[in-house]
């Protein structure tokens, strides 16, 4: 498998720069083209910055991209942008070319003619297209050029969507696509669906017709997006943009230009009539009512901050309403954690949200199966594009199971819905459902088979061995992992830390040194870890139990100090949210293993605190580690920085950010796909083990002191006097100065861990005690928002 080094993206607008700089992330040097502006002036027809305007352009957009696009900012600078007029033969230096462009034929048939002239042999060149024909793209080009080229299909945003759907021509050298593929997955960290050459291919050619049948399903029925979408959204297993609201973050002249495409291609398709966009969208486009990128689609901002919603009749907005049975009978099912059963929960409901989400489910349902061979031949293909290109929870064959596969086949055959004689052949084999075990049913084959796997994509269920746990609390369970490994993981409401994890860090700690080599840290759930049950401090101060408090805290210091000074290595695998005390508790870790997907912060001064459990610690710490001995330097910077994200609440939107924010070491691991995260992080912590590894020394150094402290206080002071700081921010502040700076004699000696532990701790009770540090908590807990007091 050749390594592919430098790429080049040709088209620098939305999906190209999009995928330029996730190229990037993965640390591949990126060519970005794009046409040279039209009309230029004459002073501008030899000046290369305006020539290269389009390109750049397109890079700046993906830097001010929000969500953001690069990993970090610095990743932009493996981008280099240029015009196809001048820059195209730079692609002779290329292992792998992106075709962006617009969605027409004959400027793609162009653009292939040029490169086939310039790239090397064993380019792979590729196409972002979603609708046309590979054979029709590459007429007159040679059998070689041929060999190499294939469809590359990303999802937008391509850094945050997994999906990647790779279709071959009949003429692309399969070790060619195996090279993509594997590119694909273990380089940008994709889930790769092989879709067949039809229009639209897999995702999008489900996923429209869903939404549309979505949308017809409304007017049919009388009822408005909010409806739809409170009935399309987590109920249904989907995301809670559900139908409407994703159609505005998409663009509505995107979704209709796709739905168009469909209808004009789909010609032989049994339900080509859905694809026909309804009227009203078609106005919505005359009127430029486009979605978010207008301020203006489905949804809009009202004046009073809330949400106004487009009635489809109208095409006027009024106050967001929506049926009230509907929305009360959704309110319940929403509460069922198991996305299975609030589906079929949904189903079964008697009145109009029950009678909805059939109509739509089964003419969604039943469309996917009649597909099966045509656009993918595997029911898990069709499942994966929809979790992973649409966010849905469950693929539409995954839907069918949770419903009941027999039940849910003869109540389509009751409602005249049309099936293929593959759903009604396994109907009579007496098949159970689509998934069985370690198996799938193969609706071409017409039996069960084995499914494929990655072994990489493994689950904390997957890699515990024995029938229970090592060591289990009402908060935490650890496993034998295999290899020598010990696997902690949390059962904790969204995996907050509270005293039955903490008492289970160090006894996880003694188990692993005892009886293993090292020490792994992984969460399932929406989050790795939210921070520290807030709950229980509010409680203690609100009785004034200030001895409570200050026993919580030691304790959960006393854990983080515990693991980082264990005589096995320890590994946390951080992703999600992994904030206050998640963060702390990776601190405390020898190694992390972060998913890429990582939002980080030390975010105590929101609920009025500072970091309690070794956090102000650790992350100066850290910020020293890389100081030679001797070196003469100036703390007082390092000490400002750290002091600015804690007392600022940084929060780092990716892993590589929070490695330049000095939340994980330069040298930690990141994952790009998180299936993979558990077994990547069982290995580095099997690696630290067998290269001889020892624990740390603790450390001590002379800070800042009393003049640190009064310089940090200056800074804050200035914030106040300028509005963007209270004085309750204030005084946190200057408690994170205190401790960050040693205390009044941090410069007087060295300063050690301990001390600064004692400080930390102090600190955190003093401000527990504060009536205003006790508004934010409580407000916290009530609102789940920061309250700026």
């Amino acid at each position: 498998m050749k390594p592919i080094h430098r790429a080049a993206v040709i088209g620098a607008g939305v999906m190209g720069s999009g995928i330029a700089a996730h190229l990037a992330n993965a640390g591949i040097e990126v060519l970005l083209l794009d046409m040279v502006p039209p009309n230029l002036g004459e002073g501008e027809k030899k000046d290369r910055g305006a020539r290269n305007r389009w390109s750049q352009g397109g890079l700046d957009k993906a830097l001010k991209a929000r969500p953001a696009a690069f990993f970090h900012p610095s990743f932009a600078r493996l981008v280099t942008i240029g015009n196809v007029e001048d820059d195209l033969e730079r692609t002779a230096d290329c292992d792998l070319v992106i075709e962006a462009i617009i969605e027409k034929l004959e400027p793609k048939q162009q653009l292939f003619a040029r490169l086939e002239k310039i790239v090397k042999p064993g380019c792979v060149v590729a196409s972002n297209t979603s609708g046309l024909r590979i054979a029709e793209m590459m007429s007159g080009r040679s059998e070689a050029f041929r060999k190499s080229f294939l469809v590359m299909h990303f999802f937008n945003p391509v850094r945050y969507m997994k999906l990647l759907e790779l279709v071959a021509g009949p003429d692309t050298d399969p070790a060619v696509f195996d090279r993509v593929r594997r590119f694909g997955e273990d380089v940008l960290g994709k889930g790769i669906v092989v879709g067949k050459d039809t229009p639209n291919f897999v995702g999008n050619r489900i996923g429209v017709h869903a939404m549309l049948a979505t949308i017809h399903g409304m007017v049919e029925m009388g009822l408005q997006p909010e409806d739809v979408d409170a009935i399309t959204g987590p109920a249904m297993a989907h995301p809670k943009s559900a139908s409407f609201r994703t159609a505005d973050l998409v663009g509505v002249d995107t979704f209709v230009h796709v739905a168009d495409n469909c209808y004009s291609s789909l010609t032989e398709d049994e339900d080509r009539e859905i694809f026909k966009a309804p009227e009203f969208t078609r106005a919505m486009l005359e009127k430029k009512i486009l979605g978010d990128k207008t301020k203006g689609g489905f949804y809009r901002k009202a004046k009073d901050g809330g949400f106004e919603t487009l009635d489809p009749q109208t095409l006027q907005y009024r106050p967001k309403g929506g049926d009230e049975a509907i929305r009360k009978a959704i309110k319940s099912i929403e509460k069922i954690e198991s996305p299975a059963e609030r589906l079929k929960k949904l189903v079964a409901d008697g009145g109009k949200a029950g009678a909805f989400a059939w109509k739509v489910l089964s003419r969604s349902l039943a469309y996917s199966a009649r597909r099966i061979g045509e656009i993918a031949d595997s029911v898990t293909a069709v499942d994966d594009a929809m979790k992973w290109g649409y966010n849905w929870e469950l693929g539409p064959f995954e839907s069918w199971d949770a419903l009941g596969f027999a039940d849910t086949v003869d109540r389509m055959v009751k409602d005249g819905i049309a099936l293929p004689d593959s759903i009604k052949k396994m109907r009579a084999s007496g098949a159970t459902g689509f998934y069985q075990g370690d198996k799938v049913y193969d609706l071409i084959k017409g039996a069960y088979v084995a499914r494929h796997v990655d072994p990489r994509n493994a689950t904390f269920a997957i890699l515990k061995r024995g029938d229970a746990p090592v060591l289990k609390n009402d908060g935490a369970e650890a496993w034998d992992l295999g290899d020598g490994v010990l696997g902690l993981t949390f059962k904790t409401k969204a995996n907050s830390i509270d005293a039955d994890v903490i008492s289970m860090l160090g006894k996880a700690a003694e188990k692993a040194e005892e009886d293993y080599r090292a020490l792994v840290i992984h969460n399932d759930g929406d989050h790795f870890c939210v921070g520290a049950n807030l709950f229980l401090i509010v409680m203690a101060a609100s009785n004034k139990d200030w001895e409570q408090i200050r026993s919580i805290v030691k304790a959960y210091q006393d854990a983080t100090q515990r693991l980082k000074y264990a005589r096995v290595p320890v590994v946390g695998a951080p992703w999600g949210m992994t904030l206050g005390g998640g963060l702390e508790l990776c601190f405390a870790c020898d190694s992390v293993q972060a998913a890429a997907e990582t939002y980080s912060g030390l975010v105590e001064v929101g609920v009025g605190l500072l970091p309690g459990g070794a956090g102000t610690l650790n992350m100066l710490w850290r910020a020293l580690e890389g100081v030679p001995e001797g070196a003469a330097i100036n703390t007082q910077e390092i000490v400002t920085q750290v002091f600015k994200n804690i007392a600022l609440a940084k929060v780092a939107t990716s892993a590589d950010e929070a490695k330049a924010l000095g939340y994980f070491r330069k040298t930690d691991g990141v994952s790009f796909d998180r299936a993979r995260q558990l077994t990547e992080a069982k290995a580095r912590a099997v690696g630290l083990a067998a290269s001889g590894y020892h624990p740390p020394a603790k450390r001590a150094y002379k800070l800042p002191g009393e003049s640190g402290i009064a310089t940090l206080r200056m800074m804050v002071d200035t914030l106040v006097a300028g509005g963007y700081a209270s004085q309750h921010d204030a005084k946190i502040a200057a408690k994170v100065a205190e401790v960050l700076c040693g205390g009044v004699a941090g410069a007087s000696r060295e300063v050690t861990e301990e001390e600064v532990l004692e400080l930390e701790r102090e600190a955190f009770v003093s401000l527990c005690g504060e009536p205003k540090s006790q508004e934010r908590m409580q407000y916290m807990l009530m609102n789940n928002k920061p309250l700026r007091n």
